[in-house]
């Protein structure tokens, strides 16, 4: 823990007291979205102190070219980078002349912020002395429409406290803002149309290159003690930016309210030369309804969201505002509405990793979805990849690859690589097992085979291809070894035989091969489209087959686990707990040289693989590998703790998995890593679920049946958690008790409970 100032609470996240150190981490914790947009939770008014602005786009992004001081073949040439949107949140204030900052005001007190998880909303309130020495309280109140998801709206309120006050308000929409990360500084926007009518102002830009159009938009409404002002404003405009000013006095004690509507309308869902006439008239709509109304249906609409992914905790308010927190950024970043779209691991919270999509969504996001949604908005992030196959062949292509192999980009937009680290980009190919994991992941669990032979067979055929390829016979040692690569521990790069990456090659090939006969025999005309399509043969098959069964794993007879690497055991094997707390983290204190020679583990590299696959291993052999790898596991990145927690609680070991757990789900609201100005890790937060949902309730998939093994950390009085399971909707309530299941459907749900068969009939409990 880095940081202790968010005050526990179920439903809400709640900074008290004003402190410009915490300015940018609160940024990234506020920060709303609503799928198709997000916005940090930067000060509408003028700030002059250290800010990270951010205003971010569902699919808009930029292709920075990439710099690096010494180019190698095979690097791709750009890094698709989400972008700074245009800023519509801006409003001047002044009040008696005097420009409110409170970075330069005389005395800031009862400042506050709420991020409102139950209703999807962010208040802001505090009272300020300024440099003239008017005194004032200033309450904001926002929120991103999921109802009118291209509508953002703000309600800002002043009230003059020690005299009467000539208030100024300028609110204004800037297209002239840049990124924090760019390599060049490029010019991201080409604003070509500022125009203005009546109450309401529009920007119309595009991105370079890829041309993306974008109608920035603003419609503003002056209140006074609540009545409507009829006013026009004073419009200023440049190349840039159009602001609409409003000047109104305000009695001692009376308040002065501007409620902006604004948002984006975009080229992705409307013609380019429809953006600003489609920005108009959805502001109309949003002002008509009128704030208040639009809040109501915001309320309804998070309402309904949580009636099917809410997680209780009783008795533990750090554990339930964790979870809570993490559900509500999931829901914030996606929806399921576009399959265009997927999961960036930054969501709309800040720019670092470009906004891109990685193989964190097959991994970790895609069980999140499946049970607190439908099997539809899985389906939507598996099409997702599907359309990017043809790139992901041309990845491969690229490094040599032929026959039609895959290779899936470790970060992408548009389905081709924009990653330029060579040791990540070109060695972290493990990636590629996630896309044909998640397949299976997605069958066992909707049992919608559907997919496979329309889409599914012909992503594990290409990904089949490339295990194929990358492998090589050596004749030492009579197996087929992966060599170069670097596993899901990135703090190992270009070694040999990464355990997790073999094992998952193996698996892929010998999955493919199963889906080939199943399609072949049920689905003839598929099978035969496909065949067509990818040119495979049985020659081909029985090669990748060998390759697999001929698979080469590490292993030390000595510790009687596999190793992650081949050469693992030649490191000076000091445990953690043995390393200086004043070192870590490692990946900001040690030079990269120090920590590849390390024994030192940034995430579950082997334990992923026993993760993924824990029925092919038995109980002892998980809890050999656990006691191994465990003491030199730093979890320095965020998907660590998840699996660990996962596993600790498969080996009922409830006090570790409760530490992981809260380190899993408090990642970023205690500031774990240092690093949460930057972002919120939007991706691993689906990790938190599973801790919850797999690790404590003890969830799986077995033979098409739902598998409960359920356990409860002595912190917690009880918990209880939803699954959406093949239609029907199990509700799991487990205490120090025992555990119920309630079941909402129309036919009987078999379960499975501690290896013990029960049936559950619909709208009954069940105790067991």
């Amino acid at each position: 823990m880095n940081q202790d100032y968010i005050k526990p609470d179920n439903w809400s996240i709640i900074e008290e007291g004003f402190d410009v150190e915490r300015v940018k981490s609160s940024e990234s914790l506020f920060s709303i979205g609503n799928g198709a947009m997000g916005q940090r939770a930067n000060f509408e008014e003028t700030y002059t102190g250290p800010t990270f602005q951010g205003s971010y786009i569902a699919g808009v992004y930029y292709p920075d070219k990439t710099r690096v001081g010494w180019w190698k073949n095979g690097y791709p040439e750009y890094f698709a980078k989400v972008l700074n949107a245009p800023n519509w949140i801006g409003i001047d204030v002044e009040i008696n002349g005097e420009k409110l900052d409170l970075h330069r005001c005389k005395v800031v007190s009862d400042f506050r912020r709420e991020l409102n998880m139950k209703e999807g909303w962010y208040q802001r309130s505090f009272k300020a002395i300024l440099r003239n020495n008017t005194e004032v309280s200033v309450k904001s109140t926002r929120f991103l429409s999921l109802d009118l998801d291209e509508v953002g709206a703000i309600k800002y309120e002043v009230t003059p406290l020690n005299e009467e006050a000539v208030i100024s308000f300028k609110p204004y929409i800037d297209a002239g803002i840049t990124n924090e990360d760019s390599n060049w500084d490029d010019k991201f926007w080409d604003t070509y149309e500022v125009s203005h009518k009546g109450n309401a102002a529009f920007i119309s830009s595009k991105t370079m290159k890829t041309e993306f159009h974008v109608c920035t938009g603003m419609l503003n409404q002056l209140f006074l003690d609540g009545e409507l002002q009829d006013v026009y404003p004073v419009v200023e405009t440049n190349k840039t930016l159009a602001s609409l000013g409003y000047v109104v006095t305000a009695k001692q004690g009376k308040t002065a309210v501007l409620c902006k509507f604004g948002g984006y309308t975009v080229s992705l869902n409307h013609k380019k030369e429809d953006i600003a006439s489609a920005s108009g008239a959805v502001l109309k709509q949003a002002s008509e309804s009128g704030f208040d109304a639009l809040l109501d249906l915001q309320k309804k609409a998070w309402s309904r969201i949580w009636e099917m992914a809410d997680i209780v905790i009783d008795g533990d308010v750090k554990a339930q505002q964790g979870i809570r927190f993490n559900i509500f950024q999931l829901n914030q970043t996606y929806l399921g509405k576009d399959a265009r779209l997927n999961i960036g691991p930054k969501g709309f919270t800040g720019e670092k990793y470009g906004g891109s999509t990685y193989w964190d969504t097959e991994a970790y996001c895609i069980p999140f979805y499946m049970a607190t949604k439908n099997q539809q908005v899985a389906r939507s992030l598996l099409k997702y990849r599907y359309n990017h196959l043809e790139k992901a062949i041309e990845n491969a292509e690229k490094l040599g690859f032929t026959n039609g192999a895959a290779l899936y980009p470790m970060v992408t937009m548009n389905g081709e690589e924009c990653h330029n680290e060579w040791e990540i980009t070109f060695e972290e190919i493990h990636r590629n097992g996630a896309m044909t994991f998640a397949i299976y992941n997605y069958l066992r669990y909707t049992g919608d085979y559907s997919y496979i032979p329309e889409m599914g067979l012909e992503v594990m055929i290409g990904v089949a291809r490339f295990w194929h390829q990358r492998a090589t016979f050596s004749t030492d040692k009579e197996k087929y070894v992966i060599l170069g690569v670097t596993g899901p521990n990135e703090y190992e790069n270009n070694i040999n035989n990464n355990w997790y990456t073999n094992y998952l090659a193996k698996w892929c090939i010998e999955y493919c091969v199963e889906n080939i006969e199943k399609v072949k025999s049920d689905y003839k005309t598929d099978y035969d489209r496909i065949i067509a399509k990818t040119k495979l043969d049985q020659k081909e098959i029985d090669q990748m087959l060998e390759v697999a069964e001929k698979m080469y794993f590490p292993y030390s007879e000595k510790h009687q686990v596999y190793l992650q690497q081949d050469g693992f055991l030649d490191k000076e094997l000091i445990t953690v707990e043995n390393l200086d707390k004043s070192q870590r983290p490692i990946n900001q204190k040690w030079s990269w040289d120090r920590i590849l020679r390390s024994p030192y583990i940034k995430q579950a590299d082997t334990l992923q693989g026993f993760y993924m696959f824990e029925d092919h291993f038995t109980k002892d052999e998980l809890e050999r590998h656990f006691d191994f790898y465990e003491p030199f596991t730093v979890h320095e990145s965020s998907l660590s703790p998840c699996v660990h927690s996962i596993q600790a609680a498969a080996l009922d070991r409830m006090d570790q998995a409760y530490t992981f757990y809260l380190r899993t789900s408090r990642l970023d609201l205690d500031d774990y890593n240092k690093e949460v100005e930057e972002g919120l890790h939007i991706t691993s937060m689906a990790g938190t679920w599973m801790s919850i949902v797999e690790g404590f309730g003890g969830l799986r998939v077995k033979n098409d049946t739902l598998s409960f093994a359920p356990r409860i950390p002595k912190e917690w009085k009880g918990y209880t958690f939803n699954v959406n399971f093949r239609g029907s909707i199990l509700k799991v309530n487990v205490s120090q008790d025992g555990t119920t299941f309630n079941l909402e459907g129309e036919k009987d749900l078999l379960i499975y409970v501690d290896g013990k068969e029960f049936t559950i009939s619909p709208n009954s409990l069940m105790s067991v």
